[in-house]
């Protein structure tokens, strides 16, 4: 499994690599915004399907990092602060909305964090002085960095694919290590996790603050690609269709944010062609999939091999049966 996974994970990189250069700039611009969507549900999928966390705020934190980056570049300051900055921040913020998570859980844990999206959209709708309210902030610059320019579309889809490649670097380094076994324990048990010694108070919090971390890298980079951002971007609504990708995907699977976000952002515009119900033919289509495979696109492999030893245990206990019998 682990060398199918491997496998899987060459294919896409070597397709984001080659792809794009035989695109024209709308088919650049959709890579780029899958690129920018994998990194924050990488966030989300650590917070959800590592950690067992319900989230429905996750927009919010890909807001800040978008105003964050976008109001230090109207203010004349690099977009190489302005990213750690915007990350710094979402990761104090995610911090913060971790503490709910201490009190309460599932469902409500989930509305605890809608209503955290829903007061930071509406500071990002009427504070105009700070984020332009309703009309948002536009002319966002590309960055530039050593002499090179990231102004063009293709030069600056590789600098967000070389984004996604080291933060999902990163993200498997902390998996691998014990930090990743305590988020999946509090996932499994959170009751038996703290008999063994383990903190669930800060894993917790942890897994909040490294996934608002993710989102706001993802936002401050999507504030560069489009050059204008709004409130309308940053919806409780954008935060159910994060959550949704990472479900289609396969929560808790390390790949599943790769097809979560094809799902969420190059779906609907293949859909396109059945213009005014492609919006019905893709909900449909989720229903559909969530009803067959409610682990997920990911889980495939695992429901095939384990109705194959289903089978073979199966066999093994028929074949046992007619030798005692004989």
């Amino acid at each position: 499994m682990k060398k199918l996974n491997l496998l899987f994970a060459l294919v896409v990189l070597a397709a984001l690599i080659i792809v794009p250069n035989f695109l024209k700039n709308y088919g650049i611009h959709m890579f780029t915004t899958w690129l920018v969507f994998i990194i924050a549900t990488m966030g989300l999928n650590l917070t959800v399907g590592y950690a067992g966390q319900k989230s429905l705020g996750h927009a919010a934190f890909f807001g800040i990092g978008a105003y964050t980056v976008a109001i230090f570049l109207k203010a004349g300051l690099s977009f190489w602060l302005g990213l750690p900055v915007a990350a710094l921040f979402c990761f104090v913020v995610g911090l913060a909305l971790g503490f709910p998570a201490l009190r309460v859980q599932t469902i409500y844990l989930a509305f605890a964090t809608l209503g955290f999206n829903t007061a930071l959209w509406l500071v990002m709708r009427n504070e105009e002085w700070l984020t332009g309210g309703t009309f948002g902030i536009n002319n966002i610059a590309r960055p530039s960095l050593g002499g090179i320019s990231f102004d063009g579309n293709l030069a600056y889809y590789y600098l967000v694919l070389a984004f996604t490649v080291v933060l999902a670097l990163l993200l498997w380094g902390l998996l691998r290590s014990p930090w990743g076994k305590a988020f999946t324990a509090l996932r499994d048990n959170a009751i038996r996790a703290e008999s063994l010694g383990i903190d669930t108070r800060s894993y917790t919090l942890l897994s909040f603050a490294i996934g608002a971390v993710y989102a706001g890298v993802a936002g401050g980079l999507y504030a560069s690609q489009v050059q204008f951002i709004d409130p309308a971007l940053f919806t409780v609504g954008a935060s159910i269709m994060m959550y949704l990708m990472v479900v289609v995907g396969g929560p808790g699977y390390f790949l599943g944010p790769v097809l979560g976000s094809a799902v969420g952002v190059v779906l609907p515009e293949w859909l396109r062609f059945a213009q005014a119900w492609y919006l019905f033919v893709f909900g449909a289509a989720v229903v559909v999939l969530m009803i067959w495979l409610p682990d997920g696109l990911l889980s495939i492999p695992d429901r095939i091999k384990a109705r194959r030893q289903s089978r073979e245990a199966s066999a093994a206990r028929a074949a046992a049966g007619q030798g005692v019998k004989a």
